[in-house]
């Protein structure tokens, strides 16, 4: 099993980082994805290369502002998958989001980490 983490610096509040990525049906921050929809505690979409994915939203901690997911149906199979994000405040106008990814087979580690990368580079694009 490969672990893929990124931190990141953000320059706005950790309330309003949470605020887009709490609300689990918002893409606008993924270029890869144009529509999220919900089948009870899963959100599903197509994704651009990866295809149609299923992921079971695990824990939505609004006071820790902690989301874990997990793909649970991929075009590709998946022995393990798990990701948490997890915002910080690091003064008024400044927080940290703190991103990890398990991911098995390790083969899909590098497509993982730069669908990451572009997220994460969208999430500035729209603060």
């Amino acid at each position: 099993m490969k672990v893929i983490k990124e931190k990141i610096n953000f320059n706005c509040s950790a309330k309003h980082l949470w605020n887009i990525l709490s609300d689990v049906t918002r893409c606008d921050w993924v270029p890869t994805i144009n529509k999220i929809s919900m089948e009870g505690n899963c959100r599903v979409f197509e994704m651009t290369g990866m295809g149609m994915v299923k992921e079971k939203i695990i824990l939505l901690d609004n006071e820790n502002m902690t989301l874990k997911y997990s793909a649970v149906e991929t075009r590709t199979p998946l022995n393990h998958h798990l990701a948490t994000m997890e915002i910080s405040s690091d003064g008024k106008n400044n927080c940290i989001l703190q991103w990890k990814t398990e991911i098995d087979p390790e083969i899909f580690a590098d497509a993982i980490h730069q669908g990451m990368l572009i997220s994460i580079e969208g999430i500035k694009e729209i603060l």
